[in-house]
């Protein structure tokens, strides 16, 4: 059978025939009328969740999604699904449960949407997982979707100063350096997070939205607009709407999650300088999509893409700036002009991007929140892919913020972030060591563990750019400084991270993107004949299923994919 055809018809097999009235009794129960029956049912997977401010008001835009699917014609039902607050899980073992999170989110929103035979998805997320998690789960089913995000906190005011949840790791640092006192930590506390909507800056979060939008599965402006703003509920109405329309013409996520479209999703990572995360959870959702993308795909991609934008945590500036003066849609139409979007990539709209840019206003003049390309802060973009013995398979660098592109340092090697805190809490971790977290990887963390502490400790001691930071784990779209993440092979596997031993000397070097360290192949054979491989750290439950099933990073640590 015709998939796309075979797709139309998902919901007819429970609500059609005579041996379907069970099915329609219970249908009965949660509301559907006669009439009901003979429209798409259409699923509105919310994200809401009092555990984060980033997803306690989705409850709200459901409901807006769910009216616009109505109004639309189709028979709409919410149904939710689990979200983690990467901010509160930071620094502790709640950080393994993060990235498993993600895989959580999307095999339940597959699980509903296949069991109830749903026509078509709404999915609203807004923590760091959601949205590339919603997106997966949409690209696997292939029924006509589409994504809205939930949008992006106020910066919170201390002091006549923006703030916000960063300034609350960072100001840790600063008052165990003795910089700040009980009082200063204690307002920074109280101001930082000032009400609803994900974290400001372009970290993770912001990030995905963007490349979302960008990849043209989500409303344009979506990603910009902030959680508080009313438009928002208008959004996820014409969201219900839209999805009923591309239902009607025949438009799926996997006409819309092409290469082309991925690469434009990469291209405005880019210039905005988004988080590191964004090269893990890309090719999660390509992998989703059946869309061949890799590392070199992204290096490709990066060297035609300036770094454009003046944005936290490198810069000054957050989302909520970015939208009062054009929002992502105005930097995608200065991308379009410029030639470096494709601009024949069909959308959730019906329309390509090139169509939904035609009436989009350009930046405001005067504005100071994405630079001019003739003064980019760098001419390529700022998220480069390493490679050499230390990281064969690849690693990822932030170069946003930094002035120098090359490190040279010994090793000061850590088997977790808890040995490494301890040591830069007694004052061990000098200017020009490279402080190496080992076995945080998708396996070995297990969960692959965020080090926005970690980073956050060296900027708030006055060591950023001064100490370089490797780890087989990743950073929160929080971080900043000279730092490595997402090494590959993870030393659980046996990968030339979890050879090194202390006073290695590591050169880091992101214009000739290569990362070693200063052993002969014979020496890394003898280390490797020597290597013993760790035993799991959970043996039961979720934990323990996640690291038998997860892929390497440079995969995007994806729990499907085939041997």
């Amino acid at each position: 059978m015709d998939k796309k055809k075979d797709m139309r018809i998902r919901s007819k097999v429970i609500s059609e025939g005579v041996n379907r009235v069970p099915n329609r009794s219970m249908l009965r129960a949660v509301g559907f009328t006669d009439d009901d029956f003979k429209k798409p049912m259409i699923g509105i997977a919310s994200t809401w969740s009092e555990v984060t401010p980033c997803n306690i008001h989705i409850d709200e835009l459901a409901k807006q999604a769910k009216a616009g699917a109505k109004d639309g014609g189709g028979a709409p039902m919410i149904f939710n699904t689990i979200t983690v607050s990467d901010g509160i899980a930071m620094g502790h073992e709640g950080m393994f449960y993060s990235l498993p999170s993600r895989e959580v989110i999307a095999d339940s929103i597959e699980t509903v949407a296949n069991a109830e035979r749903l026509d078509g998805i709404v999915a609203i997320g807004g923590c760091d997982k959601t949205t590339p998690a919603c997106v997966m789960a949409i690209a696997r089913m292939n029924v006509p979707s589409v994504y809205v995000y939930g949008g992006t906190i106020q910066p919170g005011k201390l002091d006549g100063k923006d703030i916000d949840i960063v300034s609350s790791f960072e100001a840790v640092g600063q008052y165990q350096e003795g910089i700040i006192d009980d009082e200063q930590l204690y307002k920074v506390e109280c101001h930082a997070c000032p009400g609803a909507g994900a974290c400001g800056g372009m970290y993770t979060a912001n990030t995905m939205a963007a490349a979302v939008e960008a990849l043209g599965m989500s409303i344009p402006g979506s990603s910009s607009t902030p959680a508080i703003n009313k438009y928002k509920e208008s959004e996820c109405r014409q969201a219900g709407e839209l999805v009923v329309s591309l239902l009607e013409n025949d438009i799926y996520p996997r006409d819309i999650m092409t290469k082309k479209a991925f690469e434009n999703a990469i291209t405005v990572v880019m210039v905005l300088g988004g988080s590191t995360n964004a090269i893990l959870h890309l090719l999660a959702m390509a992998h989703s999509a059946d869309v061949d993308l890799t590392l070199d795909d992204f290096e490709r991609v990066r060297q035609n893409v300036p770094h454009l934008a003046d944005l936290k945590p490198s810069g000054k500036y957050v989302m909520q700036d970015l939208f009062e003066v054009g929002g992502v849609p105005a930097v995608m139409k200065l991308l379009h002009e410029q030639g470096l979007l494709h601009g024949d990539c069909i959308t959730v709209t019906g329309k390509t991007i090139a169509q939904n840019l035609e009436s989009v206003s350009p930046l405001k003049d005067g504005q100071q929140v994405i630079r001019p390309f003739s003064e980019p802060f760098k001419k390529t973009g700022p998220l480069v892919v390493l490679k050499g013995n230390l990281a064969p398979e690849g690693a990822v660098a932030k170069m946003s913020g930094q002035k120098i592109s090359r490190f040279e340092g010994p090793a000061r090697v850590y088997d977790s972030e808890d040995e490494a805190t301890k040591a830069i809490e007694d004052n061990l971790i000098k200017e020009g060591d490279v402080l190496v977290i080992r076995h945080v990887g998708p396996k070995g963390g297990p969960g692959m563990p965020e080090m926005l502490s970690i980073t956050a400790m060296i900027v708030g001691r006055g060591l950023g750019g001064k100490v370089a930071l490797m780890t087989d784990g990743r950073f929160s779209g929080g971080s900043h400084g000279f730092v490595i993440g997402h090494v590959s092979p993870e030393a659980h596997v046996g990968g030339p991270i979890g050879l090194l031993k202390e006073g290695d000397t590591i050169t880091i070097d992101s214009d000739t993107q290569e990362i070693n360290f200063n052993l002969t192949e014979s020496e890394l054979e003898e280390r490797a004949k020597a290597w013993v491989k760790p035993a799991p750290k959970f043996r039961k439950g979720m934990l323990s299923k996640y690291t038998r099933l997860v892929s390497s990073s440079s995969k995007g640590a994806v729990t499907d994919l085939e041997e």
